[in-house]
């Protein structure tokens, strides 16, 4: 077998991660770099002239324009955070440079930290994630699968529609030959029926897209939402896999849910999916980049909004 290049990625070791961020005024200046990349800009006003002073342990910026204070982490999901920068650039370095997921006990082991505060830190860096893959649109030819995950509990309606097991729908863009994955969209759906698939295609097609699937009835409101659609034959198991225009979505299909099988033994599917399989979908649509995913994902949570423990832990699997 040939060697996979893209596994064989140097990627940021756990020696050149002490050098650029082991204490916390590398950590503070790469916050800065990652919030402001252009220079300090006032969250009030605009205006890039600032002025600093310290409170406590806290730098504060101050806008000589309208006297508005921030810190680096105001507004971001480092907000009213109690932990040291450098325990947060270690998460954010151990969920990124791990080849396989890395479940919240195994991150409270090796942050020292507790296991609710290992849970929060995770969630809030898979909520980044999830906000910066919400809005990508598939193009070109795109494989297109509907899939489960669970159950969580014992009982129940067996198979398709079981109570037990969270819908999602899995898609992977390719070049024109179907031979060489792009991007991926892995997302939960509330069920496999017309409404919902034609609203999943208008928010995650674009216009121009081609869409392969199966012959699941729903599926076939690709062609009303204005994509040409072909519907292929597929058997089950590993033939599966060998089908053209249905290769790349089992393949990854298969990897995403061995990851999570193997790494999450106990997950609250219904209310977390939408999380755990953003992580899983940011991760691959970045695999190319190994070395830049910790600068990349510090720029997607200083972006994304304060996400407080009540917060997270609502259900977050259908927004639309």
């Amino acid at each position: 077998m040939a060697m996979n290049r893209v596994q064989f990625q140097k990627g940021l070791s756990m020696v050149h991660f002490h050098a650029q961020y082991g204490t916390e005024a590398k950590c503070h200046r790469a916050l800065y770099r990652a919030r402001w990349p252009q220079g300090f800009r006032c969250p009030a006003c605009g205006d890039r002239r600032r002025s600093t002073f310290r409170r406590g342990r806290q730098q504060y910026y101050q806008c000589r324009a309208c006297a508005h204070q921030t810190t680096v982490v105001s507004g971001t999901v480092f907000q009213s955070s109690k932990l040291p920068l450098t325990t947060w650039f270690l998460a954010i370095h151990l969920l990124t440079s791990t080849k396989t997921n890395l479940a919240a006990l195994e991150l409270m082991r090796h942050l020292g930290v507790c296991y609710r505060t290992a849970w929060r830190l995770k969630h809030k860096i898979m909520q980044s994630m999830l906000e910066r893959e919400e809005p990508r649109r598939l193009e070109g030819f795109v494989q297109i699968d509907d899939a489960y995950l669970g159950g969580e509990r014992n009982g129940g309606k067996p198979g398709r529609g079981s109570e037990n097991k969270q819908a999602f729908v899995i898609a992977v863009e390719t070049d024109a030959t179907l031979e060489h994955p792009h991007h991926a969209v892995i997302e939960p759906v509330r069920t496999f029926d017309n409404a919902t698939i034609t609203d999943w295609a208008q928010r995650r097609l674009a216009p121009e897209a081609e869409a392969f699937s199966d012959g699941l009835g729903a599926f076939r409101r690709f062609v009303a939402t204005g994509h040409a659609h072909t519907v292929l034959e597929t058997e089950g198991g590993r033939a599966a896999t060998e089908v053209q225009g249905a290769r790349w979505v089992n393949i990854v299909l298969s990897n995403v849910k061995r990851a999570l099988d193997g790494v999450y033994h106990s997950v609250k599917q219904h209310r977390y999916a939408r999380r755990y399989l953003a992580e899983a979908a940011y991760r691959f649509n970045r695999r190319f980049r190994l070395h830049d995913l910790l600068p990349r994902l510090t720029r997607a949570m200083v972006l994304c909004k304060p996400c407080p423990e009540p917060m997270l832990r609502l259900a977050s699997n259908f927004l639309h």
